[in-house]
C-alpha cells in the first residue's frame, strides 16, 4: 500500500502512519460508568458556596466605598464625586440582583434533581366477560358509596 498523503505530510511536516487503531468499546475507547463520574451535586454545592460568598463580600466592600465616597462628595461637593457615588450605589445593586439570581438558579438546579416521573395509565383494559364486568362495576360503585 503506497502512501498517497506525502504531498500533505511534507507540507505539515509529518509522518503518516498505514496503520489505524480501532476501538471494540463504545465512545471509542471511553470506558467511564456512573459510579466512575464526579459526583455532581458536590461541586453545585461548593460552587454556590463559593459564588455566594464572593458575591457577600462585593456586596460589603461596594458599601464600604460608597460610604466612603459620600463623604468625600460631602466634603468637596464635586458632582463627579456624586456621580461616581451613584455608579457604585447601581454596583451594588446590581450585585444583589445576582445574588438572588444565584438563589433562583439553585433552587432550579435542585428541582431538575428531585424531579419524579408520574407514570399514569389512561388505557385500563378490562378482560372478562360482560356479566364479571357488570358484578364488578355494581361492587365499585356499592364500595364508592359507603366510603362517601
Amino acid at each position: 500500500m503506497s502512501n498517497s498523503y506525502g504531498s500533505i505530510d511534507e507540507a505539515l511536516n509529518t509522518t503518516s502512519s498505514s496503520s489505524i487503531e480501532v476501538s471494540d468499546t463504545p465512545e471509542g475507547g471511553c470506558l467511564r460508568r456512573k459510579d466512575q463520574l464526579p459526583n455532581i451535586g458536590e461541586d453545585i454545592s461548593k460552587d454556590y458556596q463559593y459564588t455566594r460568598g464572593n458575591l457577600y463580600s462585593l456586596i460589603e466592600k461596594g458599601q464600604e466605598a460608597l460610604n466612603g465616597i459620600m463623604e468625600v462628595a460631602e466634603e468637596q461637593g464635586s458632582a463627579r464625586a456624586y456621580e461616581v457615588a451613584g455608579q457604585i450605589i447601581k454596583s451594588v445593586a446590581d450585585t444583589t440582583d445576582k445574588l438572588m439570581d444565584l438563589q433562583k438558579k439553585l433552587k432550579e438546579v435542585d428541582d431538575e434533581n428531585t424531579k419524579t416521573t408520574n407514570n399514569v395509565t389512561n388505557n385500563a383494559v378490562f378482560v372478562g366477560s360482560t356479566s364479571d364486568l357488570s358484578k364488578m362495576l355494581k361492587q365499585g360503585i356499592l364500595n364508592n358509596s359507603k366510603e362517601s
